[in-house]
């Protein structure tokens, strides 16, 4: 369980982001409505507050991530890094894409990125109105953009703008710690995990943050690949 006492939050008007004090509340929020999520804050506490700062570096990095692991994206977005230094759309647009190949980009995925940097470029593409949204508004304007699915708009919705209601149901990671920590014997599909996770409402990007942090311990993994952990007070 969290180590500080918190306030119980009113699960009916959640703040928005998700902020230190409101993640702890959300928690034992959580554990008040499910027993599973009580076993884990009892084992590991309250999750990391990861976090990514909005913006097109955000959304390469996620567009990167889809469908491959997190080590072989994040070597990537080292690489790009390295290649052009801080990945805004102007930099971006100056690799073509046997350089976007060589970092590591699918042919795919660089006319995605390619074609979100001319976008934000030309201003028919705001992310700092997107940023300003509520989340279903928010939700629809990201997966606008071509490259964006459901997935990597829930995940910026997450990670950026740490919407408290965030749930990026088809995530893999996501999906095997439902299964591992509700016993399942077979890893439940996105709709299944959508309707086990209504009962949290409206603190499911909270939920999602502690089943990752019990994927990532259980694995030993490093849970800084899921983005910047913030420092807690």
């Amino acid at each position: 369980m969290p180590s500080r006492r918190v306030d119980l939050l009113s699960p009916s008007s959640p703040p928005r982001p998700v902020e230190e004090a409101t993640l702890d509340s959300a928690v034992v929020w959580l554990c008040g409505r499910e027993p599973a999520l009580a076993t884990l804050a009892a084992r590991n506490g309250s999750p990391p507050l990861w976090y990514r700062p909005p913006g097109f570096a955000s959304i390469v990095t996620l567009i990167l991530e889809q469908q491959v692991s997190l080590a072989s994206a994040r070597a990537a977005v080292k690489r790009l890094e390295a290649t052009i230094g801080r990945v805004e759309p102007t930099s971006f647009l100056t690799l073509d894409e046997a350089a976007l190949r060589t970092i590591g980009f699918s042919r795919q995925k660089a006319e995605y990125c390619r074609d979100l940097a001319a976008a934000i470029r030309d201003g028919s593409v705001d992310l700092e109105h997107i940023d300003g949204l509520g989340a279903a508004d928010a939700g629809r304007l990201l997966t606008a953009i071509r490259g964006v699915g459901p997935w990597t708009a829930e995940c910026y919705l997450l990670f950026c703008l740490r919407m408290p209601d965030a749930w990026p149901s088809g995530d893999r990671a996501l999906q095997v710690s439902i299964a591992e920590v509700f016993s399942l014997e077979t890893v439940p599909d996105a709709a299944s995990v959508d309707a086990m996770a209504e009962a949290w409402r409206p603190w499911r990007s909270v939920a999602a943050r502690m089943l990752w942090h019990e994927y990532l311990s259980s694995r030993d993994a490093a849970p800084v690949a899921l983005g910047t952990t913030e420092q807690r007070g």
